[in-house]
């Protein structure tokens, strides 16, 4: 899959870089898998969920929250925030996924 923003994930590893690690996994993966719909996405992440528009990823144990979104028809990813686990509660990243 084509990923869009990446530079998104670097800001988020300059800040945070216990980061790195899990999240150069999680870029690894789906840089070189062809997901066709969200249970074949499942697959290789079962505690992926769909909210709204949007895909949350757990990334480092639960530590950390991937928002993207995800257009199988093109394979293309676009990451909207990397969140630390306490920002994700906050629920502000929510309405970014209604649209």
């Amino acid at each position: 899959m084509r990923i869009i923003t990446k530079k998104t994930l670097f800001k988020f590893i300059e800040v945070h870089p216990e980061a790195k690690s899990p999240l150069e996994r999680w870029l690894a993966i789906m840089k070189t898998e062809v997901f066709n719909n969200f249970q074949e996405l499942r697959k290789s992440f079962p505690n992926a969920d769909k909210v709204g528009h949007c895909t949350v990823f757990n990334v480092g144990g639960n530590k950390y929250r991937l928002i993207v979104a995800i257009h199988y028809n093109r394979q293309i990813i676009y990451i909207r925030q990397v969140l630390t686990h306490t920002e994700y509660n906050l629920n502000q990243w929510q309405e970014e996924c209604k649209k």
